[in-house]
């Protein structure tokens, strides 16, 4: 990659995202976190609505609305200080890294590319082998990688 800032970013980052890896795999509770914990604590619904200045109903709702996923960060986040509770958010990448995800959509790109310019070469009787083709596609993801273009999201 040219751009050292962007290689740091990149590292940055997935240092950053690693430290979420093990809870990819938690199972959330069916009823959302913040009805497990409020249970498991024996709070009731009036006592976190107290702490939260809110009714006991409004509290019902916070708790259908997490386990529907259409709660916000915020409100979460202020459910789970009401329980003397720290909200931990993070992302997990699917393909491991950061980097990792870079490097798969180059060579995804660069496939594309290198196998639409063999297939005009077929047309014109001028094939090449696989092993070139192969060659090629990682040369291509190796260029894409290094120049890391916006456009490779598209």
């Amino acid at each position: 990659m040219k751009d050292k800032k962007q290689r740091l970013l990149i590292e940055q980052v997935d240092k950053k995202l690693i430290v979420f890896k093990p809870a990819e795999n938690m199972l959330i509770p069916s009823k959302g976190w913040l009805n497990a914990v409020r249970t498991s604590l024996n709070m009731t619904l009036q006592q976190l609505g107290q702490r939260l200045k809110i009714t006991p109903q409004s509290v019902r709702n916070l708790e259908i609305r997490e386990a529907e996923g259409s709660i916000t960060i915020n409100r979460l986040r202020e459910a789970a200080m009401a329980m003397d509770l720290k909200l931990v958010y993070g992302l997990v990448p699917i393909d491991g890294s950061i980097g990792k995800k870079i490097e798969k959509r180059a060579i995804e790109m660069a496939r594309e590319i290198v196998l639409r310019t063999s297939d005009s070469m077929k047309l014109e009787d001028q094939e090449n082998s696989k092993e070139r083709i192969e060659k090629a596609i990682h040369e291509k993801a190796a260029e894409i990688i290094d120049e890391l273009p916006k456009y490779i999201w598209e």
